[in-house]
């Protein structure tokens, strides 16, 4: 830094670099909570099973007949709808979540209750029945899959789904 406030610009010819690896890595999605193993952000992001909340370079990847139309995570709340998805990387976001829309994010604290209201349902990657997601949403009246692990890698904005709170999954209605 003292060199680059004194004029000499000897490590100015690194920041288009820096400023690119930045752009790689800002475009990927939020990492899972716990990492075991080398980890690839690159190669775990290209899966679209992957999961979002643990990474394990030793576990066999596996495939169920159902898996390809059927995410399954906890029992968030009761209730059944169906709807078309909305996926929110972040609240800031949120001016895009239409009324009746199902809101799926990777997870959810307390800067995202403005946004449930709107919501038709919700469903995260990361969460537990006992989450933020869940109480939110169980005080509102709002049907909630929570846990899903790979939601927001699964689904796009614009798929219908069916949201059944009460067995904790979304099916892909294509």
């Amino acid at each position: 830094m003292k060199d680059l406030l004194s004029g000499k610009t000897l490590k100015v010819k690194f920041i288009p670099a820096r400023q690119g690896n930045y752009e790689k890595y800002k475009a990927l999605p939020p990492f899972p909570s716990i990492i075991r193993g080398r980890f690839n952000p690159f190669e775990w992001a290209k899966d679209p099973n992957r999961r979002m909340d643990y990474y394990d370079a030793s576990m066999p990847i596996r495939s169920d007949s159902d898996s390809e139309l059927l995410l399954k995570g906890h029992a968030g709340v009761a209730g059944r709808i169906e709807g078309f998805v909305r996926i929110l990387k972040s609240p800031e976001e949120g001016e895009k979540l239409q009324s009746g829309e199902i809101l799926v994010a990777s997870t959810t604290n307390i800067s995202w209750t403005p946004l449930f209201p709107k919501a038709a349902a919700i469903v995260t990657d990361i969460s537990a029945p006992l989450s933020h997601a869940a109480i939110v949403a169980r005080e509102l009246g709002i049907p909630a899959v929570v846990g899903c692990t790979n939601a927001t890698a699964r689904l796009k904005t614009g798929d219908k789904v069916l949201v059944h709170g009460g067995q904790g999954t979304v099916r892909i209605l294509k």
